[in-house]
């Protein structure tokens, strides 16, 4: 597995200008714990959470042994699923949990963190395990603004650690398999990318109710705008009987507490998209209903548009040349020969990976190599996302400078670029 060696070179030639950002530092040597053990600790303990759970405690020389989230009845229910799969395992282990991640990072045990709150709380959180010394799995979108994801570029490359974004679909064979075939020229001239996400953010509307006696509001919500309480926002679950959410956490549709699908399913496919763009972000970003503009586009300076259209499945190509299509489990072409085969292509690397998107993770940290999603690139979806919701908030398009990141001749965009903790809170 060559992915540390060809990811410099691959850097070049698809963030191109982008200068500083290729001379990374030697990444802190690990200490292994005792058997050659990497031992983790989870902070947020939700519905990805238990996905996430389920995956890395199945890879060799991984233990879970510690768990954070501000709300007790998810506490239990990590103890007790953590107890009984190491029960069963044959294993005895120690399953501890708090309520304030920060008892967590204090941890001199605890090797790695896997970072599942709501995204509010990325940037603080991520911050705090690389001041820690703790490698970092995060989940997308990287931060909740542009300023902060520099922050935590600046936080990971200083403390020599290891962060690896959720962004899964770049391990994904089909995805791989896409953007090589784009990049190749198989569609000719690539012209535009045609990306079905889903909408906006709202307003926040939802009525209010009682917080639960064993929920942390107020620590909930730490730097974000107050909000009142709703169960949609922290979905109902039960340990007798057992019943996990039924929904994804609500915060993620309203302007105060997410992103939107803009943030959600872009941090996703607009990743796929640039990637195959080869570049580090737009030059123009264009909202829907502005001088006949239909949907979110997304100009790069090669003249490549990125749209927003909820045309396709996913992630549709169009070149000079013909199209290929690629979501979760599907993928299609203009041209069958351009479809995937079962032989695996010489010089696949970086596309093609033997390790799951949690195991290179794994690998990375044995190894101290970055990752396969490491935390610039995670950054630059993530901006390419929030770009598209300023736009959209203020009705016409912003002109953005990819190279030295930030705003061209916009102070009214500025003012978006990070917005004001609460209670306190400082970045």
């Amino acid at each position: 597995m060559e992915h540390s060696i060809s990811r410099r070179s691959f850097l070049q030639k698809t963030l191109v200008g982008t200068a500083g950002l290729l001379s990374f530092p030697l990444l802190s040597g690990f200490k292994y714990s005792p058997n050659n053990t990497i031992r983790l600790g989870f902070i947020g303990l939700g519905r990805q959470a238990m996905f996430l759970m389920n995956e890395f405690r199945a890879i060799d020389g991984v233990k879970i042994v510690a768990g954070a989230d501000v709300y007790g009845i998810k506490r239990k229910r990590f103890v007790h699923r953590m107890r009984k799969y190491y029960y069963e395992q044959g294993m005895n282990t120690d399953i501890t949990t708090y309520e304030n991640y920060q008892d967590l990072l204090a941890r001199k045990d605890i090797d790695a963190v896997v970072i599942a709150t709501p995204d509010h709380w990325h940037a603080l959180i991520a911050i705090d395990a690389c001041n820690a010394g703790k490698d970092v799995y995060l989940e997308k979108p990287l931060t909740f603004t542009i300023k902060e994801g520099k922050k935590v570029i600046h936080a990971v490359r200083s403390n020599g650690r290891v962060l690896a974004v959720g962004s899964q679909q770049r391990s994904d064979a089909n995805f791989q398999h896409a953007v090589r075939m784009v990049r190749k020229g198989a569609i000719g001239q690539l012209q535009k990318i045609d990306i079905n996400i889903g909408d906006f953010p709202k307003p926040y509307d939802l009525p209010i109710e009682p917080v639960p006696a064993d929920l942390n509001w107020e620590l909930w919500l730490g730097p974000s705008p107050y909000v009142h309480y709703n169960h949609q926002l922290n979905p109902r679950i039960s340990l007798d009987p057992p019943k996990d959410e039924s929904l994804w956490g609500a915060w993620r549709w309203y302007k105060e507490t997410g992103g939107g699908h803009i943030t959600d399913w872009g941090a996703h496919h607009f990743d796929i998209g640039q990637w195959a763009i080869g570049k580090g972000g737009p030059v123009k970003i264009i909202p829907p209903g502005y001088n006949g503009t239909e949907h979110l586009t997304y100009v790069y300076d090669n003249g490549v548009k990125m749209i927003k259209s909820g045309k396709g499945k996913g992630v549709r190509f169009q070149g000079s040349d013909g199209w290929i299509e690629v979501a979760r489990g599907f993928i299609d072409a203009s041209d069958k020969a351009m479809l995937p085969s079962n032989k695996k292509e010489k010089g696949d690397q970086p596309y093609e990976m033997s390790l799951s998107h949690r195991e290179n993770f794994i690998y990375s940290i044995r190894n101290r190599k970055d990752p396969i999603v490491p935390v610039e690139t995670g950054h630059r979806t993530c901006t390419t996302c929030l770009l598209g919701l300023i736009a959209n908030e203020l009705g016409r398009p912003v002109e953005w400078d990819p190279d030295k990141q930030y705003f061209v001749n916009d102070p009214e965009a500025e003012k978006h670029y990070h917005r004001e903790y609460r209670g306190g809170y400082r970045l």
